[in-house]
């Protein structure tokens, strides 16, 4: 089922479909893990820890989209899709979205209103997709 809605997504040229990399989906699950570390460090400002947290978000949502076979041009789709790519509830990637909006905002708006509370919810909704992308097979070539 998931690969089906995939696929309709790739189909309305939502989502591109391309074979996936074991080095490409290593190296966003590498780079996720390192950032998910950093955004740990209470020593850091929260907008930094929230930085890091929201890129090892998408590192990690990158990855399990890889894994399928496709890839994304849209930041945000790849979170919307984290059911199909990961098996997440709709808790935990509304987390992510919440998360990309305030993103959005600081980012383009220079409007920078991220609370403990997110941060946190962030980094242990990270953990969870960390947990879920590591226990992936190996890439079939």
């Amino acid at each position: 089922m998931a690969s089906d809605n995939l696929a309709n997504l790739a189909k309305v040229g939502q989502l591109k479909a391309e074979p996936a990399s074991q080095s490409e989906f290593d190296g966003l699950v590498r780079s996720g893990r390192a950032r998910l570390i950093d955004a740990r460090n209470k020593g850091l400002a929260i907008e930094s820890r929230f930085d890091l947290a929201y890129n090892a978000s998408h590192s990690l949502a990158l990855a399990a989209l890889r894994w399928h076979g496709y890839r994304s041009e849209n930041r945000y789709l790849v979170f919307q899709v984290l059911e199909q790519t990961a098996g997440l509830s709709t808790g935990v990637w509304r987390v992510f979205a919440t998360a990309h909006q305030k993103r959005n905002l600081a980012e383009y708006e220079g409007h920078v209103d991220v609370e403990d509370r997110l941060v946190l919810d962030l980094i242990e909704s990270a953990k969870i997709l960390l947990a879920t992308v590591e226990g992936f097979g190996a890439i079939d070539s």
